[in-house]
């Protein structure tokens, strides 16, 4: 919706300054072009009383359909005088038709958007502070440390978890038993368990470290469990690398894990070609559905110290939008367990609230109870503005790597110099 002059609308000149003026170079139409759209709500203004809100979201597969189509018709039943106008984009898309929207006054009034786009996001006077209604609201301290860490910018609460989820070791029950190999708790075991398990064209593990945020996403923990972080990646990051460079050179890792998905690696699981993977929460319908896969979850092997990647949505309002205590009042009531618990399910998530670890398919499933342990260690990717630069760095040296490009320490001395320039903006 066009912004006016709203005394909450968005400084345009300093958000173009954060994000970069080249998105605008991309053009509007072309963003526009790539979109869909589900209107579940009334896309007009109702009645005399009834607000319509906007909001964007990035979740276009038919699977999600059903859940937020019963989520949208929950809110316009009980949140007094509201209709939804639901509009979908591509996940790539999502972040960059915000970024443009800030510029056409093209915005919604609120969002689901991925947790990483608030380092971007966050910085751009873009998002409504939530500070004072979270607190008059008083229930922060229901949620997990990371995820809510994850909507914290700058001392400001700028958004409410949407849902959670965090990577950890999968393995394969029948294969580890056949080798009486136990499921690795340490990077030492990990490394004797995948080379033990390697065997013809099965590798002992399987991960992604595609040159993207999903290969990012995985090779973060290794970094954390070193005890590390990306401010030591000189030192920290070469351990990391070292480590992963080790296990393709032994064989246990296929090298063709630089251009696989995480869903690629669920594939080879899947397939028998890979007898433990490093994977996510969201796999476990698909491979619920392999009746003849005896599988089951631990948490990722810890070096020095133990270390998960947090993934998952956030809710936020727009700074522009004029309508945000209407916005605020339909993120409250999601936030209702009997709204939220429904919600999760219908899309396979996890709760980002402690006060739902017993409620829900979570509480009795074991593998989801494991990933649900986690998320009180799993930590947000939350370094500020550069974030995107930071990530491209990781990748690179990854990428350098594995592909016996360049030897860790000097690729982690390289990413490190990208690194520390881009953490200076925060």
């Amino acid at each position: 919706m066009p912004s006016t002059t709203d005394r909450r609308a968005i400084d345009r000149r300093a958000f173009l300054r954060t994000a970069g003026a080249g998105a605008a170079a991309l053009g509007t139409a072309g963003a526009l072009a790539s979109c869909g759209s589900g209107n579940f709500g009334n896309a007009e203004q109702g009645s005399a009383g009834t607000t319509t809100l906007t909001w964007w979201d990035y979740f276009t597969l038919e699977n999600f359909q059903p859940g937020m189509r019963a989520l949208i018709e929950d809110i316009e039943a009980n949140v007094p005088d509201v209709r939804i106008d639901r509009r979908t984009f591509p996940f790539a898309d999502l972040e960059r038709q915000i970024t443009l929207g800030a510029v056409s006054g093209d915005l919604p009034d609120l969002a689901i958007v991925d947790n990483v786009a608030m380092n971007s996001l966050g910085g751009s006077d873009l998002l409504a502070d939530l500070t004072d209604r979270v607190e008059e609201w008083g229930q922060a301290d229901q949620y997990y440390r990371g995820p809510w860490a994850g909507c914290q910018v700058d001392g400001k609460t700028l958004g409410i978890p949407n849902n959670s989820n965090c990577l950890a070791l999968y393995y394969n029950t029948e294969i580890l038993r056949s080798a009486n190999v136990k499921p690795p708790t340490t990077w030492d075991e990990l490394a004797a368990a995948a080379e033990r398990l390697t065997s013809g064209n099965r590798f002992g593990l399987a991960m992604s470290a595609i040159r993207t945020e999903e290969g990012v996403f995985q090779f973060l923990p290794f970094l954390w469990q070193t005890g590390g972080d990306l401010d030591t990646f000189a030192t920290d990051g070469a351990t990391a690398l070292t480590f992963l460079d080790d296990l393709v050179a032994k064989g246990s890792l296929s090298e063709q894990c630089v251009g696989w998905t995480q869903q690629d690696v669920n594939t080879r699981f899947i397939d028998g070609r890979a007898a433990m993977q490093i994977n996510g929460p969201w796999q476990i319908p698909t491979l619920k559905k392999e009746t003849d896969l005896e599988w089951s979850v631990v948490a990722l092997p810890r070096d020095k110290a133990a270390a998960t990647c947090l993934g998952g949505e956030n809710w936020v309002v727009m700074a522009s939008s004029e309508k945000q205590d209407k916005a605020w009042e339909v993120l409250e009531y999601t936030q209702r367990p009997s709204v939220l618990v429904p919600y999760l399910e219908s899309f396979g998530n996890l709760p980002s609230r402690k006060d739902l670890a017993d409620e829900g398919t979570w509480a009795s499933d074991p593998a989801l109870r494991l990933f649900l342990g986690q998320l009180s260690l799993a930590r947000p990717r939350t370094y500020g503005p550069g974030y995107p630069d930071i990530s491209r760095a990781v990748a690179d040296a990854e990428q350098a790597v594995l592909t016996d490009s360049a030897a860790p320490s000097a690729a982690a001395r390289t990413a490190a110099g990208k690194i520390d320039e881009a953490l200076e903006r925060r």
